[in-house]
């Protein structure tokens, strides 16, 4: 298999479904599509069974997201993974990652790949704009100037055996594994972000949280995980 889709899940009965079909519908490349539930207490598993090609539960106590996108891993018999969160659109996936698998191809020490993303047009706001703008301009920065692997775990398209190779996610951190973990992946290889792999998704946390006080816990878990290896945060609730 080229490719495995992985899609941590929780509570997405409203985005699951249309999120596997886009794969299923518009992407000709060998693929899977692998649903790691946190054990939801809605459809989303029942919606996931009948159109993914793996569903796997989560049968622990406590989860995070680093844990779903391991154990979405572990299923996974892909030469790269692609990690995509639920509600996530993705304009013509097939040349999307036609696009982005050519990073691989292209340059062998090539690790990690990310893009930009915006909120669903028809549900942007200005603040999304302005904020979703400024987070890209420090992504392409910091992979593409200081070498330095950072993104969001909206889109993440990394190895197999470069995700192997790290340990794959850190699964203490509540938040900010994402970033933890594109980090790493830079210390084995180059990470790349690519401006034409944008994508969209529904910004339903920054909308109900409001900007404001989703950068200040982004900026101070970061600044945690940095200087002290922990999270600030011991929960991250579902918005839905």
């Amino acid at each position: 298999m080229l490719l495995s889709i992985i899609i941590p899940a929780r509570e997405e009965e409203r985005t699951i479904g249309q999120t596997i079909m886009q794969f299923r519908d518009n992407l000709r490349i060998p693929h899977e599509t692998i649903v790691s539930d946190a054990r939801s207490k809605d459809r989303t598993v029942e919606i996931a069974r009948q159109f993914a090609h793996i569903t796997v539960v989560f049968d622990g106590t406590k989860h995070t997201a680093g844990i779903g996108r391991n154990d979405g891993a572990k299923a996974a018999t892909g030469d790269y993974l692609a990690f995509v969160d639920a509600g996530v659109e993705i304009p013509n996936p097939h040349e999307f990652f036609e696009r982005a698998l050519a990073h691989f191809r292209n340059n062998p020490d090539v690790v990690g790949v990310t893009g930009p993303q915006r909120a669903t047009p028809g549900l942007e706001t200005v603040a999304d704009r302005l904020s979703y703008g400024f987070l890209n301009i420090m992504l392409r920065f910091q992979n593409n100037v200081l070498h330095r692997g950072e993104a969001s775990g909206k889109f993440m398209l990394v190895r197999h055996d470069a995700f192997k190779k790290i340990g794959g996610f850190r699964e203490d951190l509540v938040t900010r594994e994402d970033g933890d973990f594109f980090c790493r992946l830079s210390r084995v290889g180059r990470t790349v972000y690519d401006s034409s792999l944008l994508i969209y998704h529904g910004a339903r946390r920054p909308h109900a949280v409001g900007w404001a006080r989703l950068w200040w816990i982004w900026i101070s878990n970061t600044v945690s995980v940095t200087l002290f290896n922990k999270a600030i945060a011991d929960d991250w609730t579902p918005i839905r």
